[in-house]
């Protein structure tokens, strides 16, 4: 018997399947995290608007389990690359290696791949290794494929990668470079717990575990919603908001603040807009709505627009944060 194509759903029915597993997911991932609300919402978003996420925060906050507890309920492909100061590019990407034939003696190169052929890859501790080995991953966040000997090989889909990195410990480290922070749809930062959070993380996880919870999407409906979140409409008023967010950061602008021209060296450039609308976007079907408001944009400015904005030297004598310079251009707005 004939299978019938079933046809494709209306981009309405479609947001609200969406906001189905929007919740489903955050109650799996509740079942294992305790707090982190906001964090999670917006690595939900960067997922969903096709970029990738790095997350900052003290040890012991969960930004690992929260990664693999996240790629279980999406059934992805999980993979974790523990970066240090001896990981070498190839430890990413993979290598060629020299096989021999026993039949014919015949020898042939045959290509290994690394960690990074998966569908979420956890690059735990970035800023540990050497700029040689961080560039390992530029062409496989910005065009999803690797290059090696002259060959590329694509990688799956869908590809998202989420790096951590600690803020205290700065001896040994190597800073990301501007151009590779530019790759991250978002810089999100992860707090301490609250009191009644921290409780809770006392008393549940320290007994009995409770089983893993179950998956409820697959690799096809997240590349699914992808392609929702690039069809949700935007009224110019609200690109011409996130387009003038995104210069007012430079100090070049005519329109930037003081604040911005006497302590900031460099501002987000044209990826920043880009990721400022694909994140309102994503964010706007979270919340249920089928069109951007520029309420969404000034929700995601600050994760967008944090590891974009450099600080001169005035403002780094002054203590000043890219946080700040923000939170002066959305109240000046």
């Amino acid at each position: 018997m004939a299978t019938v194509e079933r046809p494709p759903l209306a981009d309405h029915e479609m947001a609200a399947r969406f906001l189905d597993a929007k919740s489903r997911v955050l109650e799996g991932i509740h079942s294992v995290i305790i707090g982190q609300d906001e964090a999670v919402e917006q690595i939900l978003i960067a997922l969903f608007a096709g970029g990738h996420c790095l997350l900052e925060g003290v040890p012991g906050l969960a930004k690992t389990l929260m990664v693999s507890t996240l790629s279980q309920l999406l059934k992805l492909q999980f993979s974790r690359i523990q970066f240090t100061p001896d990981l070498m590019p190839a430890d990413i990407t993979g290598s060629e290696v020299l096989e021999e034939n026993p039949a014919t003696r015949a020898r042939s190169f045959r290509f290994i791949q690394g960690p990074v052929f998966a569908n979420m890859v956890l690059a735990d501790e970035i800023n540990r290794t050497p700029p040689k080995t961080q560039a390992a991953l530029l062409q496989a966040m910005q065009e999803e494929q690797v290059t090696v000997a002259g060959t590329t090989w694509p990688l799956p889909k869908p590809f998202f990668v989420m790096a951590t990195q600690n803020p205290i410990e700065q001896e040994g480290t190597y800073p990301l470079p501007e151009a590779q922070l530019d790759r991250f749809l978002m810089k999100i930062d992860i707090g301490y717990p609250s009191e009644a959070e921290e409780r809770r993380i006392a008393a549940e996880t320290t007994g009995p575990r409770g089983s893993r919870p179950p998956g409820v999407l697959n690799d096809a409906e997240v590349l699914e919603f992808r392609n929702l979140v690039l069809r949700v409409p935007a009224a110019e008023s609200t690109v011409g908001y996130a387009v003038r967010l995104a210069r007012r950061t430079r100090p070049s602008d005519p329109e930037a603040p003081e604040a911005v021209k006497g302590r900031v060296a460099w501002g987000a450039g044209p990826r920043a807009t880009q990721a400022l609308m694909l994140a309102a976007k994503a964010r706007a079907l979270l919340s249920g709505r089928v069109a951007v408001s520029i309420e969404d944009v000034r929700a995601v400015a600050a994760p967008v627009l944090r590891h974009r904005v450099i600080l001169n030297f005035e403002g780094q004598a002054e203590g000043v944060t890219p946080a700040e310079i923000i939170e002066i251009l959305l109240k000046n707005d």
